[in-house]
């Protein structure tokens, strides 16, 4: 079963935002999220929002697109009853679940109701995710036909008995064949990998970032695995079936990756994220650690507006029974305050390349920044030059150079 909803006040039923919400927004870029909440088998790790045919309870997926673009017209209309300024759309992220379970046809329909809503800007970044076995060429084509400009293929790993730890379905083979029919529809490609599943050895990690650098991809993301409370894995591993993951292990593999990528001509931008260069970073997920705004579509998907967090209805049946009345679909919100904007703000720009102003840390951020230097997890020239970026030993301890960051900082 998928994670629970955060904890919120209850979220107003005409969707309307505080007025907070409109303040600056002309800065900040503004993107379109759309969650597709269906597998077509649930993975033992993953705790995403998602549901196989028979955890539906009546709801279809033939009746999804419609769903979504009904929510895409009525974001617009609550967003400018709301007073935020109304700015053509950046990046638009197709996730899941397995959005290319879904016909071509109704992905490209989604998007077209937000390029009618919002206008997409020029160079927009349209992605979607796809697993290597849920799409074929003619798919990939009609994408790209449609308005999309780039694909994330969940790779995971190219080591069969690692994919299987990860009930993964696909033939490793199959990841060249996806990629060069995306290539050849004209599509950027990022490759998702996942590392520490029980049972994976350094070298089943070398060779499946190997055979992913053979593809010749121009993004690359790599997550170390995490187990989470109500999975099939946690089950797993408690029942002793599986070893829990060892996370000196997962460092030395991290370590492996960077270097194996670095030599091929990649380079990080994000903790977990490698791109061939700075055109292929992903500029949708960049928006997410800059603190951009971005409206997330679909069941249990989350938003942010100006320091408001909001997040719908997580059931398909309850999503849709909320959107065919004409209500808005979340259930639940958060007003930031000032302490955990400023808390968020810190968390995430210390994970990307260019790194957080020192001078925009309170006092004991700033204060920090020298033992942090000492212990070689910042960077000491960037650091001289007014930017905390991580080292690499830094990126491996980055919730540890947060703390460091806020614990002696006057936020309150």
């Amino acid at each position: 079963m998928a994670s629970a909803l955060p904890l919120g006040e209850p979220a107003p039923a005409d969707g309307l935002l505080p007025a907070s919400a409109a303040d600056g927004a002309q800065h900040r870029a503004f993107g379109v999220y759309l969650h597709v909440p269906f597998c077509r088998v649930r993975c033992g790790y993953c705790d995403f929002n998602t549901y196989t045919s028979d955890e539906l309870r009546g709801a279809r997926q033939s009746d999804y697109a419609g769903q979504a673009i009904s929510e895409v017209r009525m974001s617009r209309r609550m967003l400018e009853a709301s007073g935020v300024p109304s700015r053509p759309v950046q990046t638009v992220f197709f996730g899941g679940g397995t959005p290319t379970l879904l016909p071509a046809s109704d992905l490209v329909a989604m998007l077209g109701s937000v390029r009618d809503e919002f206008g997409l800007a020029e160079g927009a970044e349209v992605t979607t995710e796809a697993n290597p076995d849920s799409v074929g060429p003619e798919d990939l084509v009609q994408l790209a036909a449609g308005g999309f400009t780039r694909v994330s293929f969940g790779m995971q790993s190219a080591v069969p008995h690692v994919l299987a730890a990860l009930d993964r379905t696909h033939d490793p083979e199959r990841v060249p064949l996806v990629v060069g029919w995306a290539r050849d529809a004209g599509l950027d490609v990022s490759l998702d990998l996942i590392y520490g599943t029980p049972g994976e050895s350094l070298d089943d990690w070398q060779r499946s970032v190997e055979h992913a650098i053979a593809q010749r991809p121009d993004h690359l993301s790599a997550y170390a695995l995490i187990v989470e409370e109500g999975t099939k894995l946690a089950r797993q591993i408690r029942r002793g079936e599986l070893a829990t993951p060892s996370d000196d292990l997962e460092a030395d593999m991290y370590e492996l990756a960077d270097d194996l990528l670095a030599g091929a001509g990649f380079e990080w931008y994000e903790v977990s994220n490698w791109a061939t260069d700075a055109s292929h970073r992903s500029r949708h997920n960049l928006g997410y650690w800059r603190g951009d705004d971005w409206w997330g579509v679909g069941p249990g998907a989350h938003s942010h507006v100006g320091g408001v967090r909001w997040w719908n209805a997580k059931h398909p049946s309850a999503y849709a029974e909320r959107v065919s009345a004409g209500i808005s679909p979340a259930v639940g919100r958060e007003v930031l305050d000032a302490p955990t904007r400023e808390i968020e703000r810190v968390l995430l720009l210390t994970r990307i390349r260019e790194g957080i102003a020192v001078e925009s840390l309170h006092a004991g951020g700033r204060h920090a920044v020298a033992g942090l230097i000492a212990d070689e997890l910042v960077d000491a020239k960037a650091a001289l030059s007014g930017e905390l970026v991580l080292t690499r030993k830094g990126r491996l301890l980055a919730d540890a150079v947060v703390r460091r960051l806020l614990d002696g900082s006057t936020v309150s």
